[in-house]
């Protein structure tokens, strides 16, 4: 990308001029002032001196921050100098060629807007078969979050799954990403295909639907923790590996690294918080249907904020994997409960779909949603356009 972003540069500036400008960029250090890193552009330190004093007017240059980027450019025009403030301003200076004045002013930073096509299929992890089809790490994510709810990444992938994504990549004019957006996506699971596409409504708000329309949020997330494996499931008759004899096993353990975030299954009120005997630190949630509740066991620590009365939205983050109470090694002990009682958590129904579009803009989602879905089944191979 900082390839496509220096053609873009060049581009601009030689419209006005026919030769190409040269391009230097530095990055402030520890110990360094304004007046280091201009004479590390080249610059002699009279002449650094006068250009920290000539963007007074703008910006004070006694305010760097170890990381920023200044950028020298010159050209036959003259000489720009760049100071990247933050991730949405910078200060701009310029000297005409031939003239020893500098007039200085804030800007609005460059946006790199690049849309992309993703096509891959599963071989070893996700992320590995996703980043070899081209997708950033941020890109794979918003993934799984969109088919959170059909697809519990932790054991449902198998080699052989494939996907489809057409998503929009924004980075700033040093080349580093600043969000990633998917339109539309296609993820077959065992030869199930699950399909979704991103709708902004009249109201302004984005969410996600399959192509008829139907909300992709359900009540319940697949799995409170992700990308962990099932290290023990749901048993009537378990032998209890510390304790040494056998007894029910009545939820469902995902093993993950200590401090893995663990996930609000869905909406509801924290009904106990604390230490919880063999189960170490301990959460309980009632649910909004009032008829479900869920139990997660082990934690390392809390969430800060979580405690008895809290009410937490889906997928918050309430606690982190760890090994309390009666345990061999971290991972979390998670329960589903209906009317008290713990039902398998991987077997039982619970698919409650969101709500849909609403009759009076399903002819505006059709009208915005039918290109992206056109793009994204007509795909055949890794594509990028600007």
């Amino acid at each position: 990308m900082s390839i496509e972003h220096t053609e873009w540069l060049t581009a601009d500036v030689s419209t006005v001029n026919n030769q190409s400008p040269q391009e230097r960029l530095v990055r402030v250090q520890s110990g360094d002032n304004a007046v280091s890193v201009l004479t590390r552009l080249g610059f002699t330190r009279t002449d650094a001196h006068y250009i920290v004093n000539a963007a007074k007017s703008s910006y004070k240059l006694k305010n760097i921050n170890i990381g920023n980027a200044f950028k020298r450019i010159d050209s036959n025009s003259g000489t720009d100098v760049f100071y990247n403030i933050d991730a949405k301003k910078q200060l701009y200076l310029h000297q005409n060629s031939g003239e020893s004045n500098w007039q200085s002013k804030i800007q609005k930073r460059q946006i790199l807007t690049r849309h992309r096509l993703a096509t891959g299929a599963i071989h070893g992890s996700l992320f590995a078969s996703a980043e070899k089809a081209g997708m950033d790490q941020r890109t794979t994510m918003n993934l799984v979050e969109i088919f959170a709810w059909d697809i519990d990444f932790a054991r449902d992938i198998r080699s052989g799954d494939s996907f489809r994504v057409v998503y929009e990549e924004r980075f700033d004019d040093e080349g580093n990403m600043l969000e990633s957006s998917i339109f539309a996506a296609e993820f077959v699971n065992q030869g199930k295909k699950f399909e979704s596409v991103r709708y902004l409504n009249a109201k302004g708000k984005v969410d996600y639907y399959t192509p008829d329309g139907k909300g992709m949020q359900k009540t319940y997330l697949k799995a409170p923790v992700k990308f962990s494996r099932i290290s023990s499931r749901f048993r009537t008759k378990r032998k209890h590996p510390i304790l040494g004899y056998t007894r029910a096993h009545r939820g469902v353990d995902y093993a993950a690294p200590s401090g893995t975030p663990i996930h609000a299954l869905g909406n509801g009120r924290i009904k106990f918080k604390g230490w919880k005997s063999g189960y170490g630190r301990f959460i309980l949630i009632q649910h909004n249907t009032r008829e479900h509740s869920t139990a997660y066991a082990h934690m390392r620590s809390f969430a800060r904020g979580i405690k008895k009365g809290t009410y937490v939205k889906q997928g918050q983050v309430i606690g982190y994997v760890g090994m309390s109470g009666l345990a061999t090694g971290p991972h979390l002990h998670f329960e589903f409960r209906s009317r008290g009682r713990a039902v398998n958590p991987l077997t039982v129904k619970l698919k409650h779909p969101s709500a849909p579009v609403p009759k009076s803009e399903m002819a505006h989602f059709r009208q915005q949603t039918a290109p992206l879905m056109g793009m994204l089944k007509d795909a055949t191979h890794d594509q990028s356009w600007g």
